[in-house]
């Protein structure tokens, strides 16, 4: 994606990622006990585009698992993308920017070149274009 994130895009992401810190996030199912496990365990992880990734091979129950929370990510990603005159890829990948931000020491994200990386204590390694 070479695009340069339209500033409608960036503030409804930001207006949402409020709204999730206040009430959780918007793919409920991440409050799966399973989900929790897995992304502790490294297993999965935030991309760069804005949905879950599996990390190495998994099986087809984290499979199933991803796909459903990615599924319940992108109907909310049309919809705020929608709201904000936003293309669902800006939204998407702003919303990317901003879940890998927000990972934990110790959890998974999609490093700018595309390798899975562990968070440290430091800021994550994110892409120029993040907001």
């Amino acid at each position: 994606m070479t695009k340069k994130i339209s500033a409608r895009a960036l503030a409804a992401v930001g207006a949402a990622a409020v709204l999730a810190s206040a009430f959780g996030s918007p793919a409920l199912a991440q409050r799966d006990p399973a989900y929790a496990q897995a992304r502790a365990q490294g297993k999965v992880g935030e991309k760069m585009d804005g949905y879950l990734g599996i990390v190495g091979s998994g099986d087809a129950q984290l499979r199933s698992l991803v796909d459903d929370i990615n599924i319940k990510r992108r109907a909310v990603y049309a919809d705020k993308a929608k709201a904000a005159n936003a293309t669902l890829e800006e939204y998407a990948f702003t919303a990317g920017c901003l879940a890998i931000s927000r990972t934990e020491p110790g959890e998974k994200y999609q490093a700018p070149s595309g390798d899975w990386k562990t968070r440290t204590s430091s800021a994550p390694e994110r892409d120029p274009r993040c907001p």
